[in-house]
């Protein structure tokens, strides 16, 4: 019997699929959610348009969508891996070709019931893809120079279309995520090693350069850099998100201000507050301790997804597994980071929480893999 006959074999059927689901999972996703439409009503002013009520419906969409993936089979998703990352890249191509602007940024397609983001899609398609390719690949082959420069490949490719969107944001989520799937399949570590020297020794570089005859950035761009390592220097123009981000995680203190009692929210003071700086009006409105709080639920389904991966003995869908978790942590981790001023603004919503329907969809979609995998695990 082979390894796909024996899984088809003993897959799940019916019931034991819904009572097979990773419910307390489903719990956690559902929470973190229902406190992104909570912040939602309060920064629209006590009103759940035009934020709240949207997100509540691509929500249903999203939970509906989780679902259907979760009861296929997981074997099929892994041999759909390569598709799906051929459609998202094709649709990457669409968004340079004729994709909508805003906000300076060419990154959404226009379907009509709603703008969809394929930068967002590939976050995901490419986890499936490269965890397909490991799981398809001799282990004896994991760090075989060869074997290696493929994924990179299949990563940087996507990295390029996305960067000239412009949105350095998902182009780090893209590279990172991947590179960890690459790490848990067993790639060399002295792959990675090479990676963060090259990195630092660019950055030194960079550095070393400016205003020199080969300097390698523009003048424009080191002022960025400066006023991310200073925001004071620039505090009405360049610096101002970061500044009144900072004093709105100050206001709040221990315990927060109160629901619906920010003042730099209300007041419109903090900019995108629907988006990528709402974790500034929750931390405001409910202080550190709600801060705190919503990082433990994060963590939490980070906790649920690795102990799925380590149990399933199945490849491609532990690796699965451990991708979409490290995605979904780069998300939260990175956007925090973002808003403190430990990071530059890089655009990367805060995941089921910021305004958003492309990545909350896609969010509940991935976690539906996550899903399936833990339905269809060998028992």
């Amino acid at each position: 019997m082979s390894y796909l006959e024996y899984q088809i074999k003993h897959t799940p059927t019916g019931l034991r699929k819904v009572l097979y689901l990773n419910w307390p999972l489903i719990v956690l996703l559902s929470t973190i959610c229902g406190v992104g439409f909570m912040m939602l009503y309060s920064v629209a002013g006590g009103s759940f348009s035009p934020w709240a009520e949207p997100q509540m419906k691509r929500f249903a969409m999203g939970m509906v969508a989780m679902f259907i993936v979760a009861m296929v089979p997981i074997w099929f998703w892994r041999n759909m891996a390569a598709v799906a990352y051929l459609v998202s890249l094709l649709l990457l191509v669409a968004v340079e070709l004729f994709g909508e602007v805003g906000m300076g940024a060419q990154r959404w397609i226009n379907l009509g019931f709603m703008r969809l983001q394929p930068s967002e899609l590939m976050k995901i398609t490419v986890i499936l893809l490269i965890a397909a390719y490991y799981d398809w690949l001799d282990v004896r082959k994991v760090s075989h120079p060869f074997w290696v420069l493929v994924p990179v490949l299949l990563i940087l490719l996507p990295v390029g279309l996305v960067l000239r969107q412009p949105d350095l944001g998902t182009a780090i989520l893209l590279i990172t995520g991947g590179g960890i799937v690459m790490f848990a399949a067993g790639v060399s570590l002295w792959y990675f090693a090479g990676v963060i020297g090259s990195v630092i020794g660019i950055v030194v570089a960079v550095f070393k350069s400016r205003g020199t005859d080969w300097q390698l950035l523009k003048n424009y761009q080191y002022g960025r850099i400066d006023t991310f390592l200073d925001p004071s220097r620039d505090p009405l123009g360049g610096g101002y998100h970061i500044t009144q981000s900072k004093i709105a995680l100050g206001s709040g203190g221990w315990t927060g201000r109160g629901y619906m009692q920010g003042t730099q929210s209300r007041l419109n003071f903090l900019p995108e507050k629907h988006t990528d700086f709402i974790f500034t009006t929750l931390a405001e409105e409910f202080g550190f301790i709600g801060g705190i709080s919503l990082l433990g639920l994060y963590l939490l389904v980070l906790l649920f997804c690795l102990a799925a991966a380590f149990q399933n003995k199945d490849r491609f869908a532990s690796l699965m597994t451990i991708g979409v978790a490290a995605t979904f942590f780069l998300f939260f981790a990175v956007n925090m980071s973002m808003v403190m001023g430990l990071a530059p603004v890089v655009g990367v919503p805060l995941p089921l929480v910021s305004y958003g329907g492309s990545a909350m969809l896609v969010i509940l979609v991935a976690f539906g893999f996550v899903q399936s995998a833990y339905i269809h695990r060998p028992r």
